[in-house]
């Protein structure tokens, strides 16, 4: 009964997740272009740094919610009602703590915004009423939502879900219409405060209906902090573990305006808002096989254990080379279509953005068996992926402005994502010589390599000049990604016994 609940929350979970996504998707993409038109590129890029900034403030948080996720799984599987909420009092009391140190960090770095914004050509008021209406935002996590992370533990993300996105949807609208009527940037900023709160509010009346019964206690958490050491201790590995994808991703942008301008930030915001919304589609659809490798390797069987990590790392690479093809043919035709020609950025920029998000969906595998051997012990790599990162972007972007700075990402993630992790996994996981896992990557590029250059070469842009209306547009991605994904698939499936076999377990054969 227990494994149909699970089943049905699993369904539910991802229903509610794919419906959001396509109804956030068309907002987000219609939004963006009447944001730039009304508001300008500055002030999206602004904006958007701005967010950077605060989120490199949250780092104190990152850890605890999977921390506190994990030790909750067992209370929640033997209905401890009791322990559920004394570990909720732990995760407020400690969110409290966390709550008081970001809004300090925030008053401290606020004084430094003069220098970090000397010349953005806005009123230092608007600059510091953004400011402070997103940190206010930021702690409301800290001091009233913390809560929600019993609802992702208990399979129940798509209370979140409607919450968030139902929230984010009515906030876009909203200041689609202020921004068309009023381009008032106050206005703006000042939506999206009043809908954070608004959230705030929505969220903690479905927690009080679906958890009638959880009365946590700040207070009773500082006591109990004792009786949960793991909690501390699972944080610290799983914070050491999350710095160096949290680095790249919020540094790259404020790297950006040092070197280049607000106005590229905002350029190169309209691209990864591109990726992301790929990303969040794949991870919706693919995201859910964490458990189950769980009790894979669990089971011991380290012959069916790679078996199954081919299979999982053959789907990825498959997904993220249909992906990556169809963002190098038709990424910048979409941008001249949605928001103009002066928009585009070079063709280096797309090739390393495409990159990035190549290793970032075909990492997942890899990590998800990590996870599973419980292979934390390398904190090191987490901190030296940082370095890399910021060492080679800061000198790169000196040198060669964006390309350079994206630089940083690729490199980082080269060494540590692609070559060290999957080193450490087949030595310390499935104790097999690492050459086994150079020659099955190597083979699956090559595998996805050939059919992305046959297909650009009979297939040019030229043939159906796709920037010249949406039409074209559609015309030629269909063409050229399908017969991209058929030839591809058809390699795949000759060349890799774990694709048929995942074939076969999908029953598409």
């Amino acid at each position: 009964m227990a494994r149909e609940s699970r089943v049905k929350k699993s369904l539910l979970n991802a229903r509610v997740n794919v419906i959001f996504y396509f109804a956030v998707l068309i907002v987000s993409f219609f939004s963006r272009k009447l944001f730039l038109d009304m508001l300008g590129a500055d002030f999206m890029g602004f904006t958007g740094t701005i967010g950077n900034l605060l989120k490199f403030l949250d780092i104190a948080e990152m850890g605890i919610v999977s921390a506190i996720g994990f030790v909750l799984y067992k209370p929640i599987y033997e209905g401890d009602r009791q322990s559920i909420t004394e570990i909720i009092s732990v995760l407020g009391y400690i969110y409290r703590m966390v709550g008081f140190v970001i809004m300090g960090g925030g008053i401290v770095l606020a004084c430094f915004l003069p220098v970090i914004y000397p010349d953005t050509g806005f009123p230092f008021s608007l600059i510091y009423f953004a400011f402070f209406s997103y940190l206010a935002s930021s702690l409301l996590t800290y001091f009233t939502n913390y809560r929600q992370t019993l609802l992702a533990a208990d399979q129940r993300n798509y209370v979140i879900s409607i919450c968030s996105q139902t929230t984010m949807i009515v906030k876009t609208l909203v200041q689609m219409a202020a921004a068309y009527y009023w381009s008032n940037y106050y206005a703006w900023v000042a939506i999206d405060l009043v809908t954070g709160i608004a959230y705030s509010v929505f969220l903690n009346y479905r927690i009080n209906k679906t958890y009638p019964w959880l009365k946590s206690n700040k207070a009773e958490g500082r006591k109990l902090l004792k009786k949960y050491p793991e909690i501390m201790r699972k944080s610290w590995q799983l914070l050491a573990h999350k710095i160096g994808a949290f680095v790249q991703s919020q540094a790259t942008p404020l790297i950006i305006y040092m070197f280049v301008s607000l106005k590229v930030v905002a350029y190169y915001g309209n691209y990864t808002l591109i990726v992301a919304k790929l990303t969040i589609l794949v991870n919706n659809l693919l995201g859910s096989t964490n458990a189950g490798v769980g009790n894979l390797v669990a089971e011991g069987d380290r012959k069916r254990i790679v078996h199954v990590f081919w299979e999982l790392q053959g789907l990825q690479f498959f997904v993220a080379g249909v992906l990556s093809f169809a963002l190098l043919q038709l990424a910048h035709p979409f941008i001249s279509l949605w928001l103009g020609d002066e928009y585009l950025l070079p063709n280096v920029v797309l090739v390393l953005i495409i990159i990035n998000m190549f290793i970032s969906l075909t990492r997942s595998a890899v990590d998800q068996f990590m996870f599973a051997y419980g292979l934390f012990a390398d904190v090191w790599a987490p901190v030296a992926e940082s370095v890399i990162s910021l060492a080679v972007a800061i000198i790169g972007g000196s040198l060669w402005g964006l390309p350079g700075v994206l630089l940083g990402s690729v490199v980082s993630m080269t060494v540590i994502v692609v070559a060290w992790k999957p080193f450490y996994l087949y030595r310390s996981g499935f104790r097999l010589p690492y050459r086994l896992f150079v020659a099955g990557y190597l083979k699956h590029l090559a595998l996805i390599a050939v059919p992305g250059i046959l297909v650009y070469c009979l297939l040019p842009a030229d043939m159906f000049n796709p920037a010249a209306s949406v039409w074209n547009w559609l015309g030629f991605a269909f063409a050229a990604v399908s017969a991209y994904a058929a030839g591809t698939f058809l390699l795949m499936y000759m060349f890799c016994p774990s694709m048929r076999t995942l074939v076969r377990r999908f029953g598409l054969k």
